[in-house]
């Protein structure tokens, strides 16, 4: 276990039920942090059993520690600089922040012939420019804090290999890790370390939406995901697709002290497919 009392963390993108920015903010909530959590909107999935923001700020406050739910579009300066503004008029300080929220699998995994200028825009204006927008800010407030603090920034293993029909995702994700290096090396003398986290296929929401885009004609979007979960079991070096909680883990051992002399990585968890 690691000791994060008294400290304050961000998390993106934990308004999933099954998602790992959820996942992310529980583990950080049960190592002692307070949590402000963020999505889109409060509940992306519509279901009836889950309220998403709100049922993730009940769970965190069920383990006994402080939290507050932020409405923002990370692609959106206004909106990010009104998040951290909340989070730091509510709890004085970010020492943590996870840029986890990530743009939606869709009409963006095609071939690059086939590549629309618009979806090529939606994946890099969350997942890269929203990771800048996210990281300028909190940077700005730990700098002044004068305390030091942690980044860690979700990449993917398709930003260490590419992939066909996912060029825009691949780019994106490429690109965070470029940014992780280039912003650790700036931030390394206020100790704030930056690091992302490259996660291969993980058992999440994002497994269904990535199928319903992928699946070939004939072939239902349900049908596809088991076939994928199915496929991850049998190439996955340690027998089985990736959980939540094993990117959640890597998450809290980054966000701990245990990291301080770690900067400017990017950690796979994949289970052994890819081992750079």
């Amino acid at each position: 276990m690691y000791n994060l009392n008294g400290k304050v963390a961000l998390v993106t993108g934990a308004g999933g039920k099954a998602g790992l920015g959820r996942a992310i903010a529980l583990r950080l909530a049960a190592e002692g942090a307070d949590v402000v959590v963020n999505d889109i909107v409060p509940n992306r999935t519509g279901s009836p059993d889950w309220t998403g923001l709100p049922d993730v700020v009940r769970e965190i406050e069920g383990l006994g520690r402080q939290a507050l739910a932020v409405v923002a579009d990370v692609s959106q300066s206004t909106q990010v600089e009104q998040m951290v503004g909340q989070a730091l008029e509510r709890f004085g300080k970010i020492d943590i922040l996870v840029n986890n929220a990530g743009a939606l699998a869709g009409r963006d995994r095609v071939p690059v012939v086939e590549l629309e200028e618009v979806e090529w825009d939606r994946i890099q204006n969350v997942n890269v420019k929203g990771t800048f927008l996210c990281c300028r800010a909190a940077a700005k407030a730990m700098i002044a804090a004068g305390q030091g603090g942690k980044i860690i920034n979700m990449s993917s293993v398709s930003g260490k290999k590419g992939t066909a029909r996912f060029a825009a995702y691949c780019a994106s994700k490429f690109a965070v890790r470029g940014f992780t290096q280039a912003l650790a090396l700036e931030l390394a003398p206020h100790r704030i370390n930056v690091n992302a986290i490259c996660p291969g296929l993980i058992e999440t929401e994002r497994v269904a939406e990535m199928a319903a885009a992928l699946a070939p004609a004939g072939v239902s979007a349900d049908e596809q995901r088991q076939l994928m979960v199915a496929r991850a079991g049998e190439t996955v070096p340690l027998g089985r697709i990736g959980q939540a909680r094993d990117v959640a883990q890597m998450a809290a051992f980054l966000a701990s002290s245990e990291s301080d002399y770690l900067t400017g990585l990017s950690m796979t968890v994949a289970g052994g497919t890819y081992m750079d």
